[in-house]
């Protein structure tokens, strides 16, 4: 039987440019192998057992995820040392006991003492061995505690007075990176997210507190940080796939970009210069990250069907399963001859995580002698 090829795909489809993807994957893990420090993917970003697979083959140690349903399913999929990394709600205690009970060796994190006390709680009441890692706050961009505040002592006392809870460790989310634009920036954030998390370890260990395990990281951190002293892990997710807000952060290239959406043109208004096309906000998402950043690509970059940049053009507008390609600067009132209805197009998404959520599953491509080749589909988890 043929190979399937992209024309015999349904559209909006995600395609996965597995050269790329595997490049991704390499290139972070010899940044980290030759910083001496563990990696720990973010897996969040593709919720996909066949990725996470490739990520660990490569060296990778553990995973992080962003729910529980996706700790059970990694776990489900022979999966066992996973990092929950969303601070820790009483009502989902019972979800993540049941996961170390069937042998998981889940981490799960803490940032107040209130959430420190429902887990100790929870712990000595049913005997539940969580290992607790605190979440530091290095850089003010969404939660954690801060490196030289008390709460942070108040927290490691409370996992260390002898309940099956144990303190693990400290964790770090450097997110305001993505803010950043160049070298020098990214390089002083990454020594900022390192230096400070390290205090905060450093401060527990003088308190006569456990501290084995340091964790930071972010995708522009991962890859800018020159140096990870006292830093036993890091951990990273969008760089699988990159993006076009890790375009404009500087970290990778369009060229990088691993995640697109295939299309077909399905229409024109030739008199505004637009083609329309089958994948609106429901295929691309409504994430608009690069709107504030220094090149704004609308909901999109748009690519020819073999993944080749076309200059100028991108996703415009988008209405729930509409989408409007439009050139930047002089309209293209022969659009219609450029992209006849039936071309197929592929789109380079703004924020890789929130695209990929819109789809049920990817489209593996491969690069072969005769062309593009539609490889394997790789289920995609859903849910909380």
């Amino acid at each position: 039987m043929d190979a399937m090829q992209l024309q015999d795909l349904n559209t909006p489809a995600a395609l996965v440019d597995t050269a790329r993807m595997q490049r991704n994957i390499t290139r972070m893990q010899q940044r980290m192998d030759a910083l001496s420090v563990a990696f720990r993917p973010h897996v969040k970003t593709t919720k996909c057992i066949a990725i996470a697979q490739a990520q660990i083959a490569a060296g990778a140690r553990g995973i992080t995820v962003s729910t529980l349903k996706e700790a059970e399913q990694f776990f489900a999929a022979g999966i066992t040392d996973i990092l929950y990394a969303v601070g820790m709600a009483p009502p989902k205690l019972k979800q993540a006991a049941a996961l170390i009970t069937n042998g998981c060796a889940l981490k799960i994190i803490a940032d107040s003492a209130d959430s420190a006390s429902a887990i100790v709680a929870y712990a000595r009441q049913h005997g539940t061995p969580f290992e607790v890692w605190i979440e530091i706050d290095t850089d003010g961009h969404r939660s954690g505690v801060l490196p030289k505040g008390d709460e942070l002592i108040t927290i490691g006392q409370l996992l260390h007075q002898g309940s099956p809870a144990t303190l693990g460790g400290v964790m770090t989310h450097a997110g305001s990176s993505y803010d950043l634009n160049t070298p020098e920036a990214l390089e002083a954030m990454a020594e900022q997210e390192r230096s400070l998390c390290v205090l905060a370890a450093e401060r527990l260990r003088a308190a006569d507190l456990p501290c084995p395990v340091v964790s930071v990281g972010s995708t522009p951190t991962a890859l800018s940080a020159q140096q990870l002293q006292g830093v036993t892990e890091v951990r990273a997710g969008v760089y699988v796939f990159f993006d076009l807000v890790m375009t404009n952060v500087g970290v990778c290239s369009l060229e990088d970009v691993a995640l697109s959406v295939l299309t077909t043109v399905i229409g024109h208004q030739a008199d505004k210069g637009w083609a329309i096309v089958d994948a609106g906000w429901m295929a691309m998402s409504r994430d608009r990250g690069t709107q504030k950043q220094q090149h704004d690509y609308g909901y999109g970059q748009l690519c020819d069907a073999s993944g080749q940049r076309l200059e100028g053009y991108t996703l415009t507008g988008a209405n729930q399963e509409h989408g409007i390609v439009s050139r930047s600067g002089e309209a293209d009132h022969n659009i219609a001859q450029h992209f006849p209805v039936g071309t197929q197009l592929r789109i380079l998404p703004n924020h890789a995580c929130a695209t990929g959520a819109q789809f049920p599953e990817y489209h593996a491509i491969y690069q072969k002698e005769s062309g593009q080749e539609v490889g394997p589909t790789w289920p995609r988890f859903y849910g909380w």
